[in-house]
């Protein structure tokens, strides 16, 4: 995987992954069926304006026994508007504008700009996991599995399996394992398997604000006088 593959690919799973919360559909009694589940989905989409929350991104490279984490806070928009406040190990922002995606390094002062109109599908694909899609479209793009139900931690949760239909996607992910919590119908864990390997990459969420008045500078690419500018190719 080269370096712009693995910085779009680590940036758009941070970013795409959200499933909100609201009121809850009864489950049978034997337990959620995937057609409740999706059910569940189309309501909660519905209802979605903002999400804010803690995040925790670890990727693991397999062969070399290779586990690094960077952590920080998101702040996303129903428009497709999102920020990433990244704090460990390192500060860096991550702002999508529009089809532009910004880093900005406050080390250097320094802001690479990504064009994503030519990661298009890419980036619609991982849209779909959230942000006021229905359950149709989702169906649309992946094949998907109720796993049934898993205990992590304290948290009772359902586990989704999502398989991408675009050839173009699974290039890059292969399968999305989806943990949503029960009482809240938020996103507890994410981990998407590349393709081609087994490194995979985890991501969580805590401290969960749902539909938060976000204010409108928080999306805007401002930085500070005399930080440098590129625009990286490919």
């Amino acid at each position: 995987m080269n370096s712009v593959r693995s910085q779009f690919l680590g940036f758009f799973c941070l970013f795409f992954c959200f499933v909100s919360a609201s009121a809850q559909i009864r489950p049978v009694a034997h337990g959620w069926t995937l057609p409740q589940v999706l059910q569940q989905l189309n309501y909660e989409a519905r209802t979605f304006r903002t999400l804010t929350a803690r995040v925790a991104r670890t990727k693991v490279t397999v062969v070399v026994n290779d586990r690094s984490t960077e952590s920080g806070m998101i702040y996303v928009r129903r428009d497709g508007r999102m920020r990433l406040n990244l704090t460990q190990p390192d500060p860096r922002t991550i702002l999508r504008n529009g089809d532009t995606l910004y880093v900005y390094n406050p080390l250097i002062r320094q802001v690479m700009e990504y064009s994503l109109a030519r990661h298009r599908e890419l980036v619609d694909q991982f849209l779909l996991l959230g942000f006021g899609t229905s359950a149709k479209e989702l169906e649309k793009a992946y094949q998907i599995k109720l796993e049934g139900q898993q205990t992590l931690g304290n948290r009772k949760t359902l586990l989704l399996e999502l398989t991408p239909k675009s050839k173009q996607v699974r290039r890059q992910i292969s399968r999305i394992l989806l943990w949503i919590e029960e009482s809240s119908w938020l996103p507890v864990k994410q981990k998407f398997l590349e393709t081609g390997t087994r490194d995979y990459f985890t991501i969580r969420y805590t401290n969960i604000v749902r539909n938060a008045n976000l204010r409108s500078s928080l999306f805007k690419p401002h930085w500070p006088k005399g930080t440098k500018k590129i625009k990286p190719e490919g």
